[in-house]
């Protein structure tokens, strides 16, 4: 499209290539809108999913560490650390894509080792229920993390796709609409011209012929 009006053609033609671009970006504005719309849905979704989680995970941390707590005072804390280190090391998370409303989102998969790593002998049965607790804190942790990282992606999107939307409301649509008038009023013009110089013509004729 010409930056400047005067640099429009003020053709039929020209005209109609306008009008079809403004029809299409009309359709791309309505359906970026129901996307956006959509998405902001299934944002206050992921946004409920978190407040859950969080929940979730706050009242698991408290029993958690009291456990860890107990066995401490059962077996000593230089006992718990020596323990501790015997640790199998997780070997990370694996991170995939998941699809929401055409947006790819994390999707977290973590092996969490649930071999005992530490003998039966001189340990306590708090320090079973502490380390069966804190696994299930970790497996919260990292679905907590996940749904953190698809409201991240989902905000982005939306602001992409409220850009975009802004963009050709104000923006693109309007100048469309401003080329269009001007070119209509051109061509207007350039008819009423042709009307009144062929109604001279043959007033001039006419003339001749007396």
């Amino acid at each position: 499209m010409a930056e400047r009006l005067e640099d429009a053609k003020p053709t039929r033609m020209e005209l109609l290539r306008l009008k079809k671009r403004k029809l299409l970006a009309q359709t791309g504005h309505d359906l970026l809108s129901e996307k956006k719309d959509a998405l902001i849905n299934e944002f206050f979704k992921v946004v409920d999913q978190r407040r859950e989680f969080r929940a979730k995970l706050e009242k698991m941390l408290s029993p958690s560490y009291r456990a860890l707590i107990q066995a401490e005072m059962s077996m000593g804390r230089n006992e718990i650390s020596s323990i501790a280190k015997g640790v199998n090391k997780m070997e990370g998370v694996e991170i995939e894509a998941d699809n929401i409303m055409g947006v790819k989102v994390p999707l977290m998969k973590a092996e969490i080792p649930e071999e005992r790593f530490y003998g039966f002998a001189d340990t306590s049965v708090k320090l079973d229920e502490a380390v069966s607790k804190f696994r299930e804190t970790l497996k919260t942790t990292i679905k907590l993390a996940e749904i953190e990282g698809r409201l991240d992606k989902l905000a982005d999107e939306i602001e992409k796709a409220k850009r975009r939307v802004n963009s050709l409301e104000y923006i693109y649509i309007p100048r469309l609409d401003a080329t269009i008038k001007y070119i209509e009023r051109q061509i207007d013009e350039r008819e009423r011209e042709d009307f009144f110089r062929r109604k001279k013509i043959k007033a001039l004729m006419e003339q001749k012929e007396t």
